[in-house]
């Protein structure tokens, strides 16, 4: 698993229907359709001719156009005051309201061949409220509320979508502080490390033990070019960690012979669990440095990884002389590995982790993790 995710590949399809640009299109296309659909299941309930489809398409035209015209008019005032925008809505709504209306009108005189209120026009005692009633009738009925509604719709939409894509920058702003801070402790650990090994190449340089100090020179090459290969963000199988890990061995075997014994045991269901990169390196240090290099006859490091109740438990344990572990309280350690080993698996895994200190008998310290069993995909 990785701690970035990355999305799928889109298809053409795809990508054109999470467009905004097409999505108003596609909604004005299907809103229309629906609105002559909805008029043709009336007029066939009714017993209404089904040619009178081809009116209902033109009217669905001509909605279909002065609502795209809506549309640029609301962008140009999206950045205005709220007020502005209700009050162009509530104008631009009625404006294209008469204008539509008249179209509906007249195209159903035309349909039905009926154009005796249009000649009542020609007298002369007939005024403005005829001339309304005519070409305007039915705005307040319908025309209006339908272009209210697609305007509300239409602001409605917008808002989700300014929300959802507040909410995408919002989680991308997390993750990528997440990330940033799994990076800084997963880099502190190099240059922790590199100082300790340099610190002890330099050691045996003083001490004229050049044929060791060439061999830990070139493990650290193997170490580090074989611990580079993953993504610091990444999370790698478990035997790759623990192949990791006795590179990191013979670097220090180099350093202390036979004083330095280990003995690892991987139980084969979990050797392709995943974990965050170089996990034990720190812990490995902290047996070495307290457990080890303090004993003139040196120690054994011991490390055990299974499944537990379906969470994988990792264990590393020396035989040194151990820590004064007060009763329910964690020890508190001056170096960089163990706090950031702490502090990444939080980052990583949140409440869902363990990380304990144990005593061992006769004497000793144990470190055990628990984390989530997950596999590659």
């Amino acid at each position: 698993m990785n701690s970035e995710f990355t999305p799928p590949a889109l298809s053409t399809m795809e990508k054109l229907l999470q467009d905004p640009r097409y999505q108003f299109w596609l909604l004005q296309l299907i809103g229309w359709t629906g609105w002559v659909g909805l008029y043709v299941i009336r007029d066939m309930y009714w017993g209404q001719p089904l040619s009178r489809i081809f009116l209902l398409i033109i009217d669905a035209i001509a909605g279909f156009l002065l609502t795209t015209g809506l549309r640029y008019l609301y962008i140009a005032v999206w950045e205005k005051s709220a007020n502005i925008r209700v009050v162009t809505a509530i104008i631009g709504s009625l404006l294209i309201s008469w204008i539509w209306q008249p179209i509906k009108n007249y195209s159903q005189f035309v349909y039905y061949n009926d154009f005796t209120e249009v000649e009542k026009f020609d007298k002369l005692d007939f005024g403005f409220t005829q001339i309304s009633m005519a070409y305007f009738s039915g705005w307040q009925q319908l025309s209006f509320f339908i272009f209210l509604g697609w305007s509300a719709l239409y602001f409605g939409l917008k808002f989700n979508r300014m929300w959802q894509e507040e909410r995408r920058r919002s989680i991308r702003a997390e993750s990528m502080a997440h990330q940033a801070q799994l990076r800084m402790l997963r880099y502190q650990l190099n240059p922790h490390f590199l100082f300790n090994t340099l610190n002890a190449i330099s050691t045996l340089i003083l001490e004229k033990e050049t044929n060791a100090a060439s061999q830990m020179v070139s493990k650290l090459s193997g170490f580090l070019r074989y611990s580079l290969d993953k993504d610091t963000m990444q999370e790698v199988d478990l035997i790759h960690e623990i192949n990791t890990m006795k590179l990191y061995l013979d670097i220090e075997q180099v350093r202390f012979v036979d004083r330095l014994k280990v003995k690892i045991n991987i139980n084969d269901d979990v050797k392709d669990a995943l974990v965050p990169s170089l996990l034990l390196q720190p812990l490995v240090e902290n047996s070495i440095k307290h457990a080890i290099s303090n004993r003139f006859d040196g120690g054994a490091i011991t490390i055990n990884a299974s499944k537990f109740t379906g969470d994988l438990l990792i264990e590393v344990s020396d035989n040194g002389p151990g820590i004064e572990l007060a009763l329910g309280q964690e020890p508190v350690f001056s170096g960089v590995g163990l706090q950031n080993t702490k502090e990444r698996l939080k980052e990583l895994y949140g409440d869902n982790y363990s990380l304990k200190f144990l005593p061992v008998l006769p004497h000793g310290l144990n470190v055990s993790i628990r984390i989530p069993f997950t596999k590659k995909a």
